[in-house]
Protein backbone atom coordinates (compact mmCIF):
# COMPACT_ATOMS: atom_id res chain seq x y z
CA UNK A 1 0.00 0.00 0.00
CA UNK A 2 1.28 3.50 -0.87
CA UNK A 3 0.53 6.15 1.73
CA UNK A 4 1.31 9.85 1.77
CA UNK A 5 1.65 11.43 5.19
CA UNK A 6 1.37 15.21 5.23
CA UNK A 7 2.98 16.84 8.23
CA UNK A 8 6.28 15.82 9.76
CA UNK A 9 5.67 16.87 13.34
CA UNK A 10 5.64 14.37 16.17
CA UNK A 11 2.48 12.62 14.95
CA UNK A 12 3.67 12.46 11.34
CA UNK A 13 7.11 11.22 12.31
CA UNK A 14 5.90 8.34 14.50
CA UNK A 15 3.08 7.45 12.12
CA UNK A 16 5.48 7.28 9.16
CA UNK A 17 8.06 5.31 11.13
CA UNK A 18 5.50 2.76 12.26
CA UNK A 19 3.98 2.41 8.78
CA UNK A 20 7.45 1.77 7.32
CA UNK A 21 8.11 -0.85 10.02
CA UNK A 22 4.88 -2.56 8.94
CA UNK A 23 6.18 -2.76 5.38
CA UNK A 24 4.12 0.04 3.83
CA UNK A 25 5.46 2.38 1.16
CA UNK A 26 5.37 5.91 2.61
CA UNK A 27 6.13 9.42 1.46
CA UNK A 28 6.32 11.98 4.26
CA UNK A 29 5.69 15.61 3.27
CA UNK A 30 7.10 18.41 5.42
CA UNK A 31 7.27 22.09 4.48
CA UNK A 32 9.82 23.25 7.05
CA UNK A 33 13.30 22.75 5.59
CA UNK A 34 15.15 22.16 8.85
CA UNK A 35 12.52 19.73 10.07
CA UNK A 36 12.51 17.90 6.72
CA UNK A 37 16.30 17.54 6.94
CA UNK A 38 16.05 16.03 10.43
CA UNK A 39 13.25 13.69 9.33
CA UNK A 40 15.35 12.51 6.40
CA UNK A 41 18.25 11.76 8.76
CA UNK A 42 15.87 9.56 10.77
CA UNK A 43 13.69 8.00 8.07
CA UNK A 44 15.72 8.21 4.87
CA UNK A 45 14.69 9.28 1.42
CA UNK A 46 10.94 8.98 2.00
CA UNK A 47 10.82 12.66 3.01
CA UNK A 48 9.81 15.34 0.52
CA UNK A 49 10.11 19.02 1.34
CA UNK A 50 7.05 20.95 0.24
CA UNK A 51 3.59 22.18 1.09
CA UNK A 52 1.00 19.42 1.24
CA UNK A 53 -1.85 21.78 0.52
CA UNK A 54 -0.46 23.00 -2.81
CA UNK A 55 -1.77 21.27 -5.92
CA UNK A 56 1.44 21.64 -7.94
CA UNK A 57 3.58 20.15 -5.17
CA UNK A 58 1.22 17.24 -4.52
CA UNK A 59 1.47 16.34 -8.21
CA UNK A 60 5.20 15.61 -7.65
CA UNK A 61 4.61 13.08 -4.84
CA UNK A 62 3.17 10.22 -6.88
CA UNK A 63 -0.21 10.98 -5.35
CA UNK A 64 -2.09 9.61 -8.36
CA UNK A 65 -1.12 6.09 -7.25
CA UNK A 66 -1.62 6.65 -3.51
CA UNK A 67 -4.00 4.37 -1.66
CA UNK A 68 -4.50 6.98 1.07
CA UNK A 69 -3.46 10.46 2.14
CA UNK A 70 -3.06 11.05 5.87
CA UNK A 71 -2.99 14.76 6.77
CA UNK A 72 -1.65 15.14 10.31
CA UNK A 73 -0.35 18.70 10.56
CA UNK A 74 -1.19 20.88 13.53
CA UNK A 75 -3.40 23.07 11.35
CA UNK A 76 -6.96 21.99 10.62
CA UNK A 77 -7.27 24.16 7.52
CA UNK A 78 -4.12 22.68 5.97
CA UNK A 79 -5.34 19.15 6.72
CA UNK A 80 -8.73 19.85 5.17
CA UNK A 81 -7.28 21.38 1.99
CA UNK A 82 -4.75 18.53 1.60
CA UNK A 83 -7.48 15.92 1.87
CA UNK A 84 -9.84 17.76 -0.46
CA UNK A 85 -7.12 18.11 -3.12
CA UNK A 86 -6.19 14.44 -2.76
CA UNK A 87 -9.80 13.32 -3.11
CA UNK A 88 -11.10 15.75 -5.75
CA UNK A 89 -8.09 16.42 -7.97
CA UNK A 90 -6.15 13.17 -7.68
CA UNK A 91 -8.99 10.73 -6.88
CA UNK A 92 -7.20 9.19 -3.89
CA UNK A 93 -9.54 6.47 -2.55
CA UNK A 94 -9.08 7.23 1.16
CA UNK A 95 -8.35 10.46 3.03
CA UNK A 96 -7.70 10.69 6.75
CA UNK A 97 -7.31 13.98 8.63
CA UNK A 98 -6.15 14.81 12.10
CA UNK A 99 -8.61 17.35 13.48
CA UNK A 100 -7.24 19.51 16.25
CA UNK A 101 -10.48 21.34 17.07
CA UNK A 102 -13.20 18.74 17.80
CA UNK A 103 -15.85 21.17 16.55
CA UNK A 104 -14.41 20.73 13.03
CA UNK A 105 -14.99 16.97 12.75
CA UNK A 106 -18.47 17.33 11.28
CA UNK A 107 -17.27 20.00 8.83
CA UNK A 108 -14.44 17.76 7.59
CA UNK A 109 -16.84 14.88 6.98
CA UNK A 110 -19.38 17.14 5.28
CA UNK A 111 -16.64 18.44 2.98
CA UNK A 112 -15.60 14.95 1.85
CA UNK A 113 -12.85 13.78 4.19
CA UNK A 114 -13.31 10.03 4.67
CA UNK A 115 -12.00 9.84 8.24
CA UNK A 116 -11.69 12.87 10.53
CA UNK A 117 -9.99 12.00 13.81
CA UNK A 118 -10.01 14.27 16.83
CA UNK A 119 -7.56 13.08 19.49
CA UNK A 120 -9.71 14.86 22.06
CA UNK A 121 -12.84 12.92 21.03
CA UNK A 122 -10.96 9.60 20.82
CA UNK A 123 -9.53 10.07 24.32
CA UNK A 124 -12.86 11.17 25.78
CA UNK A 125 -14.55 8.09 24.29
CA UNK A 126 -11.86 5.81 25.76
CA UNK A 127 -12.11 7.46 29.18
CA UNK A 128 -15.92 7.20 29.20
CA UNK A 129 -15.71 3.57 28.12
CA UNK A 130 -13.16 2.71 30.80
CA UNK A 131 -15.10 4.49 33.53
CA UNK A 132 -18.35 2.80 32.51
CA UNK A 133 -16.71 -0.65 32.64
CA UNK A 134 -15.21 -0.31 36.11
CA UNK A 135 -16.89 -0.23 39.45
CA UNK A 136 -15.71 2.45 41.86
CA UNK A 137 -13.14 1.30 44.38
CA UNK A 138 -14.77 0.40 47.69
CA UNK A 139 -13.34 1.87 50.84
CA UNK A 140 -13.10 -0.11 54.02
CA UNK A 141 -14.50 1.38 57.23
CA UNK A 142 -10.95 2.15 58.42
CA UNK A 143 -10.18 4.44 55.46
CA UNK A 144 -10.93 8.14 55.80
Amino acid sequence: MYLIVIGGGTVGYYLSRDLIERGEEVTLVEKDGARAEWLESQLGSIVMRGDGDELSFLATTGIERADAVLAVTGDDEDNLVSCQLAKRKFHVPKTVARVNNPANVRIFKTLGVDVALSATEVLLDLIESELANKEPARRSAAQP
